[in-house]
């Protein structure tokens, strides 16, 4: 997060367990609540250190990118033959507990909510050395990361642990709690949060920290997870009452020099040159290897058929032959798909191919956009398909604006149907286009239903069951660490 460093000690030793299986280390806890909360900075910092399990400052351990999006129709896995072999097995669904992705995801996130159980058991009402106003924003903070930790993993991994206190090695051993339980626990703490945290951050140290406007923007996210229509349109209709915007470009939402931009919900942050590291590594992974990157992710043909015709987010989104990559002339043998992804990338003019794994542009892992076709989904679903019209075409008015020159007569006209089911068709249509390589894809085709998913994956993967791949294994390290 912008300007959170973390330079004491014990943050430096919580950041020490890395992505090795929390259960192995020793207890969080062991820190006294004297040391650890005896003041305002010290709260604080303990909260910082659980932002910093989102960041991307090494792709290979927060594999967000690869469970998003590598495991649905948007992406394949590049490079040579055998070099990337977890993330081919991912692509191809030949999946084993001990998968490298499937391990990482989930041992990162629950580091996060270890750490997130640090401030909730640390900040207790007995505590007097931390004032109130910095003990309610930190305990609403924590909240909303652990809720978002939650959401991400029960997606990723159906059932599972529900730990709500910092976990020593005594009692890890926590059976897995249903899906319906921890959504009921996400809800709590997101309704906790958005009660605790301000619409706005004054501070500049403090930008990109969660607010109100994310805790209820999770909420309506969630809501529409669980087929809770009703509750996501009136989340989704909070959140836009606090002032959200899409801004007039789309590529803001993209580039480093407006990542405080108006749309922003809540967002990842990353900065360059800090000690230690908190960069971003994406930049390396998804850059062609003639310019110092790794070359592992290529977006589709699949994906690129779904942009409608003339669609200006496609060049903004996907680099191709016949286009700049940027301020370099792109070229086919970059990618076996003939496609590179030109979200989460910068220019070289922006950062050297010296330092490729050391961006500043920021995750935004929930924006103003997906807020609005929430809602627009939440609507068609829940019967009221003439309103789910209006914020599903500010999302088409937004990207026709977005077309350089003159624009062709009829490109991307409003939505005008009230069938629901060809609103949702169009809607569908409408996500993967607006939020394409934003590691969302997978999870919005196995919510969608057998028959749209094996559709989807299944002519790639032709390995993919709906029923066995809905999910991903539990790691073999939580079965090992955890009899139950």
């Amino acid at each position: 997060m912008n300007k959170l460093y973390i330079l004491p000690l014990f943050v430096l030793l919580l950041l020490g367990s890395g992505c090795k299986k929390f259960l192995d280390q020793p207890a969080l806890g062991y820190y006294s609540d004297e040391d650890l909360f005896s003041t305002d900075a010290t709260a604080i910092t303990a909260v910082n250190a659980a932002y910093i399990p989102l960041t991307f400052t090494d792709g290979a351990a927060n594999p967000l990118w690869v469970l998003g999006d590598v495991a649905s129709d948007d992406v394949v896995i590049g490079g040579n033959a055998g070099e990337q072999a977890d993330y081919t097995n991912v692509d191809l669904f030949n999946i084993l507990p001990a998968n490298a992705a499937v391990q990482a995801l989930w041992s990162r996130y629950y580091n996060g909510i270890n750490r997130c159980n640090v401030v909730t058991d640390g900040l207790t009402a007995e505590n007097t050395n931390v004032s109130e106003t910095v003990k309610t924003q930190a305990l609403a903070q924590v909240k909303f990361l652990r809720a978002y930790y939650y959401f991400l993993l029960t997606n990723f991994y159906g059932n599972i642990p529900l730990r709500l206190k910092v976990t020593t090695l005594a009692d890890g051993a926590v059976a897995a709690s249903t899906q319906a339980q921890v959504y009921a626990q996400i809800e709590k703490d997101l309704t906790e949060a958005s009660t605790g945290l301000p619409e706005k951050w004054t501070a500049t140290t403090d930008i990109g920290r969660a607010t109100k406007g994310a805790a209820l923007a999770l909420l309506a996210k969630a809501s529409l997870f669980q087929k809770k229509y009703t509750e996501a349109a009136a989340f989704a209709t909070q959140v836009e009452a606090l002032g959200y915007s899409l801004t007039d470009k789309f590529i803001d939402n993209f580039s480093a020099s407006a990542k405080t931009n108006n749309e922003v919900v809540f967002s990842v942050w990353h900065t360059r040159g800090a000690q230690p590291l908190q960069g971003n590594a994406l930049n390396y992974l998804f850059a062609p290897r003639s310019l110092n990157g790794a070359g592992v992710y290529y977006p589709t043909q699949s994906l690129v058929d779904n942009f409608e015709s003339n669609d200006p987010r496609l060049d903004l989104t996907v680099a191709r032959a016949g286009q700049p990559y940027y301020d370099s002339a792109f070229q086919t043998a970059w990618s076996t798909t003939g496609y590179l992804s030109k979200k989460h990338v910068q220019p070289l003019s922006e950062v050297p191919s010296t330092t490729k794994n050391d961006g500043n542009l920021n995750y935004e892992a929930i924006r103003f956009a997906d807020i609005l076709l929430i809602k627009a989904e939440a609507l068609n679903e829940g019967g009221q398909s003439a309103a789910a019209l209006v914020p599903l075409n500010k999302i088409r008015e937004r990207a026709r604006k977005n077309f350089t020159g003159t624009a062709p007569a009829g490109l991307l006209p409003a939505v005008t149907t009230t069938d629901q089911s060809l609103l949702r068709t169009a809607i569908r249509r409408e996500r993967r286009s607006e939020l394409a390589l934003e590691f969302q894809r997978f999870l919005d085709v196995i919510r969608y239903g057998q028959a749209y998913a094996e559709n989807a994956i299944r002519p790639a993967a032709p390995n993919f069951n709906y029923t066995t791949n809905q999910f991903f294994p539990v790691p073999q390290t939580e079965l090992n660490a955890n009899g139950n």
